[in-house]
This record gives structure tokens, C-alpha cells and sequence, in this order.
């Protein structure tokens, strides 16, 4: 039997969601845990890979089991899970549904903030040049996004994806304040490190750092732009998955 687990994350204390040899994984940490409970080794798949740092407020991965788990599972997988990881739902699935491959879109918010807010400090990155940002600029630097669909040019250097396609369906920015703004940005799939490079290009293009134009041009030619800066993981959630089973 597959089941899904619908889990959220606070990514500050993990090396991202995918077990690596230098730290704790968000993966690492469902799988000794729920292996435990279980008492058989549990390999779980998640929806994405989000990179050290980044959190998740949406969460789905699965993982399969010949027996059904007991009825106190979700309350005692709970208990042993870090304060950073809750999980919300134990979701029966098609032995054929998968976390990753099955799902239709993605929604990452990044907040940018123009005011030093310890409150804020691990969700919201405070951007020094915060009065500086021209908003239209900003706003037309995201929407560009939508005009495109293959995005190496917002792709890491070291990727073994073999297509750099994704199908952007929302890209926008919003005031949420004096003193916060917010970005949004839907799509299909994203590269690793795309969302994070896509907000550094934005802010560099509100405050003149970057010519929008040059941007352009490199979309269109699958180039890199000079000097890509990637914005701090810290202001990134994940905050939406969509599946076609799940409502």
C-alpha cells in the first residue's frame, strides 16, 4: 500500500529536504523516524528538493507498506518528529501515484523585507536596498517570466536535469505592508536554485542594478546574465502543491 504524508517543515535547522552526507535532512529525519515507529526500514519520496534553509508550509511525500499502520500513527510520528517537522495527514494512495512525478504545480512565496525584524529573522530576508526598489520595475522583471519556457539561464551551474522547460503560470510581487513585500511565483516544476536566482534578478532589476533588457536577451538565447546573485534561502517557502487525486 502507498500512502502520502502531508507534512510542513521550518528548513533553518536542515541541510534541505534530501538526505546528504554533511548534516540532517528533512528526509533523513521522517525515514529514522518512521522506520522506528514501524519497525522496517521506510524510504520516503518527497515532492521536491528545497535547499538548505528553505521551509515548506506544503508538503507532500509518500512511502509504501505491505501492513497498515497503526491507528495511533500520525499522534506518535508526531511526538518523535523535531519540533521544526509536523505532519498533518496519512494519505492512502494508488500504488501508482508518486509525490514527485504527479504533481501538476508549485507555489513558492519569498518575503523581502524593508525593516530589520527579529521576529522575522529566519522567514523573511531584510533587504538592505529595500528604499531603493522601483515597484513597476520589480513587477515587470516577474511577469517577464511568463513570456518564457526554458529557464537555464535561472538554472544552477550544476544540474543533471535533462530539460530546463517549466511552464511559469503565476509570477507577481505584492506589497504586504510599508515594510514587507512578497513574491509569488506558480509553475509546473522548477530548476534547483531557480526561485531564489529569479528574486535576486528582480531586486537587482528594481534598483538599477540590472538592465531587464539584458535579462531578455539571455532568456532568449539561453545565456547567463553577468554577475547572478542567488536571494538568501531563509526567505523561501514552499506554500502550495497541486495533484490531480487530491482536492
Amino acid at each position: 500500500m502507498r500512502y502520502f504524508l502531508h507534512l510542513a517543515y521550518h528548513g533553518k535547522p536542515f541541510v534541505g529536504w534530501q538526505r546528504q552526507p554533511n548534516g540532517m535532512s528533512v528526509q533523513q529525519c521522517l525515514e529514522d523516524c518512521c522506520s522506528t515507529l514501524l519497525q522496517t526500514p521506510i524510504q520516503i519520496v518527497g515532492c521536491g528538493r528545497t535547499d538548505t534553509g528553505v521551509h515548506a508550509s506544503d508538503f507532500y511525500a509518500h512511502f509504501d507498506l505491505e501492513a497498515p499502520p497503526p491507528e495511533n500513527f500520525m499522534s506518535r510520528l508526531n511526538k518523535m518528529l523535531p519540533d521544526e517537522i509536523g505532519v498533518y495527514a496519512l494519505i492512502p494512495v494508488q500504488s501508482d501515484q508518486h509525490a514527485r512525478f504527479d504533481a501538476t504545480a508549485r507555489t513558492y512565496h519569498y518575503s523581502v523585507g524593508g525593516r530589520k525584524d527579529p521576529m522575522l529573522s529566519d522567514r523573511c530576508y531584510f533587504y538592505y536596498y529595500y528604499d531603493r526598489i522601483d515597484f513597476d520595475l520589480l513587477q515587470k522583471a516577474a511577469e517577464t517570466l511568463t513570456s518564457y519556457h526554458d529557464f537555464f539561464t535561472f538554472s544552477k551551474s550544476r544540474t543533471d536535469v535533462k530539460t530546463f522547460e517549466c511552464d511559469i503560470l503565476r509570477s507577481q510581487w505584492t506589497q504586504e505592508g510599508q515594510h514587507l513585500l512578497r513574491f509569488e511565483i506558480s509553475a509546473n516544476r522548477f530548476l534547483r536554485g531557480m526561485v531564489r536566482l529569479v528574486v535576486g534578478m528582480c531586486l537587482h532589476v528594481s534598483i538599477g542594478r540590472l538592465d531587464l533588457d539584458v535579462v531578455k536577451e539571455a532568456l532568449q538565447t539561453q545565456s547567463v546574465y553577468p554577475n547572478r546573485w542567488s536571494a538568501p534561502a531563509h526567505g523561501l517557502t514552499l506554500v502550495d502543491i497541486k495533484y490531480p487525486f487530491l482536492s
